[in-house]
């Protein structure tokens, strides 16, 4: 029968956390097994069992649930869904047939984690491999910009020079510094983020942050720092923030968020300095015309 409606016995579904969507496996560079890895003479090799699990749909590895179709034919769950319950290469009925015996032979496959050539070395049960790489250290990087969306990813020294030719961003050395923020109409707060720095201190590199945004109905603005490495690193080090004028002062001390953490994440968390508008405009001179900030602050290491 093709491409009609077929109801079989269903297999109860594995751990979800195995299951994963095409796009978030397409877009990382992934290198197969060494052939000689488990292989034996007159044995399928890693590589041969790897390809059998590589959907004929989407080309990512396949996890539980796997899908046939009465020709034997498999693919994923979530192509299952895209070709309409219908098969790619014979046009049958999809059905709810399990692959149960791939789903076995994937037991015993052993693989490296997809981020192998940007230096994870270790070799995983296959099941297990997929809960490591969305951890792996070595894993990409998101571009730490926040001014607009950027699907950019790569490793710290990629995203710095991403960073400076690409979005124009000003880069410093030192781990003290003073910024100036100016704005000609601080009644127009919008979502806006006005301005990203890099300093570049005790060889690493951090992002300072400042934007503008309604913290509920209320207008403020906000300084924090983020760290260009993993958030274990980012641990080893404090900072200070300083805002005033005419005898005022507002401070700030913490530490530095990974850009693990989402743009949008430390900001939602209020984990920075955070100055209401009034407060602002009277550090500003207090005419309401005009918004200037001078931001202070240092790095150090603990």
């Amino acid at each position: 029968m093709f491409c009609k409606e077929v109801t079989e016995s269903c297999t109860t579904s594995m751990d979800p956390d195995l299951a994963t969507s095409s796009a978030e496996l397409g877009s990382s560079t992934y290198r197969k097994a060494d052939p000689g890895l488990g292989g034996n003479p007159g044995r399928p090799s890693n590589n041969d069992v790897q390809d059998l699990l590589e959907c004929p749909v989407c080309m990512n590895l396949m996890y539980p649930p796997i899908y046939q179709c009465p020709s034997g034919h498999t693919l994923c769950s979530n192509c299952k869904v895209r070709v309409h319950n219908c098969c790619p290469a014979c046009r049958h009925e999809l059905g709810n047939i399990r692959c149960l015996a791939l789903e076995k032979v994937a037991e015993s496959l052993e693989l490296p984690c997809r981020y192998q050539i940007l230096g994870c070395h270790d070799i995983f049960p296959y099941y297990s491999k997929l809960k490591h790489e969305k951890n792996c250290k070595y894993r990409p990087y998101n571009c730490p910009y926040a001014g607009a969306d950027c699907s950019v990813t790569g490793d710290v020294p990629f995203l710095v020079m991403h960073l400076k030719n690409d979005h124009k961003v000003d880069m410093h050395d030192g781990c003290s510094f003073s910024h100036r923020y100016v704005k000609s109409n601080p009644q127009e707060v919008g979502n806006a983020t006005w301005m990203l720095t890099v300093f570049n201190c005790f060889g690493r590199q951090f992002c300072l942050h400042f934007e503008a945004f309604l913290l509920g109905m209320a207008p403020v603005y906000m300084a924090f720092l983020r760290f260009m490495g993993d958030e274990d690193e980012a641990k080893q080090f404090s900072y200070s923030l300083e805002v005033g004028r005419n005898g005022r002062k507002l401070t700030w001390q913490g530490i530095p968020r990974s850009i693990r953490d989402s743009h949008k994440k430390v900001r939602d968390s209020q984990d920075g300095l955070i100055i209401q508008r009034n407060l602002a405009l009277l550090f500003s001179g207090g005419d309401k015309q005009e918004l200037k900030l001078k931001i202070s602050g240092r790095i150090w290491k603990e």
